[in-house]
């Protein structure tokens, strides 16, 4: 795990060596451990290092004849590539998955990136070809973020870097913020900055450094279709078998390694199989505010049925004051929902015990998690008994098969209300498009031009193309699908950003390729059945955690008393940044509208979170005519 920056010439000219080394100097936070950089006419590649395997001789840039190579996460496959290489006839000189790269290529040119199972992003530098390779691990755990200025193309592994070079203009991207302002989060290969974009998870990106050309492939989608041909029995088996090998594989490491555990039902899943191999310890975080902000009770239960220790933390309303503009500055782009800042502080915690740790994250885009999931089918279900369909709601789910389900809706009452209010029985793509809507109300609080902006329909568009994309052959399918694809990143953007800010490792043994590749290919109603959340998922590692776990309810994911913070001892600091005179200059939002919401902001709601996160974004990036670290 670490941070690299590159540059890339296309006029032939030095790169000054400050310059790439200054790119990696604004990533020290993801790679306290070392420092190299590599210099030649047209290109420059700069690698911060976080040593986790082969802490002696994994230095980098790592360079093996004529391709040398910087880069960021882990192959967890690497011990058995290496064994293939090695009896190919291939020679090593390190015992870092790094140098597995190096010969890989060799062996097999750039598709070899078919053969990686693993979270990485690397810029891959071969001088006979003269082209710089670039790519992103299949679900995008690790980020790598690109922008052009004339003649010269920057790689980084966080947005900041670039303020390290004296071209770079940051600027809005207006149309990105209204994907914000909906979702939370900024789709595609889009960013909040003009210009500055990432390279799209699974994706490859070849440059050509004499020329300047670029070429982009994607190597890798998961295939969803019906295979008929394994009984469920055989399903849970081979399910188990991955789960229990992801985690095995993850837990490679020459360093301490721990687990972040909620007492959801992934993240418990996780530490249960990881505990199985030896001594562990966990992390867990809690706010004093009442059962609804607290899932420690469960967190418990899991440490003891698995015999690990478990540490606690009570992030406070003084904290989030204070670190909130860090965040900001570590987040690079606004965050998705306040959970970053509990995730921020347990991070924190585990990071002055272990050096990497193991998380839940993908469960949910896997195993179909989401209670909107269950909410979409019960409107399909509704649909296809009044107007008798022959709908995929009549072989997927059934309105009876589902009522033993629909408690799990009992909290999404409100959401329930929201969603059929208007709108019942429109097309698929129109109704998942307003589950996901986290605007609620957001539209109201803008200025009358980014109003009329916000309603010209690209939002919806730009979502739609993504929602019905081909080999999607149900409502399951593509929801799971555009998850997967699109609000999956932007939740594994939180994931790299907080545990990267302390130097800690974060692997997410769930996001492993063959366990999507077998969940996609399988017909809905194998995953879905009677809608119950998780289905194939229970079936196949319920055993593992206590019962209580198994047939929880409530789905908490980090809730965050913040409705009661703006109201409360938190209000002077929101107020200042919210109603201050800069805010109002910007033009962006009405001031008596958002006063009006300070007053009446509603439990759970994301409208204050996303106001406060765009303001503070603007302050750190944009009104500041240079970036430095923060602590």
């Amino acid at each position: 795990m670490c941070g690299l920056a590159g540059i890339l010439r296309f006029d032939g000219r030095e790169v000054p060596r400050e310059l790439a080394m200054g790119m990696a100097d604004a990533l020290r936070h993801r790679g306290p451990d070392g420092s190299g950089v590599l210099c030649e006419p047209g290109i420059a590649l700069a690698h911060q290092r976080l040593a986790i395997i082969d802490l002696e001789t994994g230095q980098q840039p790592m360079t093996a004849g004529p391709v040398s190579v910087v880069f960021n996460g882990e192959i967890y496959n690497y011990v058995e590539l290496r064994n293939e290489l090695r009896a190919a006839g291939h020679h090593f000189h390190t015992t870092s998955d790094t140098e597995v790269l190096l010969q890989l290529y060799f062996a097999c040119g750039p598709s070899f990136v078919r053969k990686l199972n693993g979270m990485f992003a690397f810029l891959l530098y071969d001088r006979d070809r003269q082209v710089v390779l670039a790519a992103r691990d299949h679900f995008g755990i690790k980020p790598l973020y690109v922008t052009r200025r004339g003649d010269e193309m920057l790689f980084a592994s966080e947005i900041k870097a670039f303020w390290r070079h004296p071209e770079f203009r940051p600027a809005l991207n207006r149309p990105a913020l209204h994907d914000y302002l909906t979702f939370q989060w900024v789709g595609g290969d889009e960013t909040l900055f003009e210009g500055v974009k990432k390279v799209p998870p699974a994706h490859c990106m070849e440059v050509n450094l004499q020329s300047g050309a670029t070429r982009i492939w994607q190597y890798w989608s998961p295939r969803f279709g019906c295979d008929t041909s394994r009984t469920e029995d055989d399903i849970v088996r081979e399910t188990r078998e991955l789960l229990e090998d992801a985690v095995r594989l993850q837990l490679r490491s020459d360093v301490p390694v721990g687990a972040y555990l909620s007492g959801g039902l992934d993240s418990s899943i996780v530490t249960s199989l990881a505990a199985r191999h030896g001594p562990l310890v966990a992390f867990t975080g809690r706010f004093p505010d009442g059962p609804a902000f607290d899932e420690s009770p469960y967190a418990r239960e899991v440490a003891k049925a698995s015999g690990i220790a478990l540490h606690e933390v009570v992030p406070s309303e003084d904290e989030f004051v204070s670190l909130l503009p860090a965040l900001i500055h570590h987040m690079d782009e606004p965050a998705a929902g306040p959970g970053v800042f509990p995730q921020f502080v347990v991070s924190r915690l585990a990071s002055q015990h272990v050096k990497v740790v193991l998380g839940g994250q993908g469960g949910d885009e896997i195993f179909g998690g989401y209670v909107r999931y269950l909410i979409a089918y019960l409107e399909q279900a509704l649909k296809g008994a009044i107007f008798e369909t022959n709908e995929e709601s009549q072989h997927i789910v059934s309105l009876a098969s589902m009522v033993r389900n629909l408690p799990a809706m009992r909290e999404y009452a409100p959401a329930l209300r929201s969603f059929w209010q208007d709108g019942l029985f429109d097309d698929m793509d129109r109704r998942y498009f307003r589950l996901l809507d986290r605007s609620g109300g957001m539209h109201e609080l803008l200025s009358p031009d980014m109003r009329a902006d916000a309603c010209d329909g690209r939002v919806f568009e730009r979502f739609a193309r993504q929602f019905n994309a081909p080999d999607t052959p149900s409502y399951y399918n593509k929801m799971t699908h555009f998850d997967l694809s699109t609000s999956l990143p932007a939740l594994l953007q939180v994931e790299d950003r907080v545990s990267m800010a302390h130097g800690l490792e974060s692997r997410v043994p769930l996001l492993d390729h063959r366990l999507v590749d077998l969940v996609a290919s399988l017909p809905a109603r194998r995953k879905f059945a009677g809608g119950e959340l998780k289905y194939l998922l229970k079936r196949a590692a319920g055993d593992v955690v206590p019962e209580r776990i198994l047939q929880r309810k409530d789905k908490m994911g980090f809730p965050v008393p913040l409705h009661r913070w703006v109201q409360g001892a938190s209000r002077d600091f929101v107020h200042d940044l919210l109603l201050s005179e800069r805010a109002r200059t910007r033009g962006l939002f009405d001031a008596t509208q958002v006063e009006r919401l300070l007053s009446t902001e509603t439990p759970f709601s994301r409208r204050v979170w996303g106001l406060l996160n765009i303001e503070l974004w603007h302050r750190v990036f944009l009104d500041s005519p240079s970036i430095s670290p923060l602590s």
